[in-house]
């Protein structure tokens, strides 16, 4: 007879192994991809990585400061996506015309984000949900010019490596800030 326990067993043992070979599949997947992007990117990940860790065990007067900065931070790379996607197009005669529109909306979208710091409304956490959700979404993009032959293989699999990694690290901050901040 089979009881919950042994399907309960049964499911984590399943769990365990996709883990262990999703993060075995991790090494070869970084292997494709040059040092000097592979190195830059992922260190592209401690600043927000070490706001989030400043945020949750500083002191509590670093606290503003550090989610200033990770949004500031996660806008900066939004519009530096839409850069990367402009040059990409006009590299390519083939480009679809729908990417130049891509291209502009990560700094029109950090851009709002930013006014209702001026405007005084509640600030940093909405702002930073709306970040962290564009950062982890904006692989997409890169997956419709890699179909289009206009990116690379390696560079998809880096974008979705770091996008995963700075927005879950941003949606955290979000989190942070919706709850500490009034």
């Amino acid at each position: 007879m089979i009881t919950r326990y042994t399907l309960s067993a049964a499911r984590e043992r399943a769990a365990v192994l996709a883990l262990r070979n999703t993060l075995g599949y991790l090494p070869d997947m970084l292997n494709d991809i040059p040092m000097a992007p592979r190195l830059f990117g992922l260190a592209g990940l401690l600043p927000p990585l070490f706001l989030t860790f400043t945020a949750l065990l500083g002191p509590p007067e670093w606290q503003w400061s550090a989610l200033a900065i990770a949004y500031a931070y996660a806008a900066l790379i939004v519009s530096f996506l839409g850069g990367v996607w402009w040059g990409l197009a006009a590299a390519h005669k083939q480009a679809p015309g729908w990417i130049y529109i891509a291209a502009i909306l990560p700094s029109l979208i950090a851009l709002a984000t930013y006014v209702p710091w001026i405007l005084g409304w509640s600030w940093p956490g909405p702002s930073m949900l709306l970040l962290g959700l564009c950062i982890m979404g904006s692989p997409l993009v890169d997956r419709q010019l890699a179909a289009a032959g206009i990116e690379s293989q390696w560079l998809l699999t880096l974008r979705w490596i770091l996008s995963l990694g700075l927005g879950l690290l941003t949606l955290t901050m979000a989190a942070i800030a919706l709850v500490s901040t009034p």
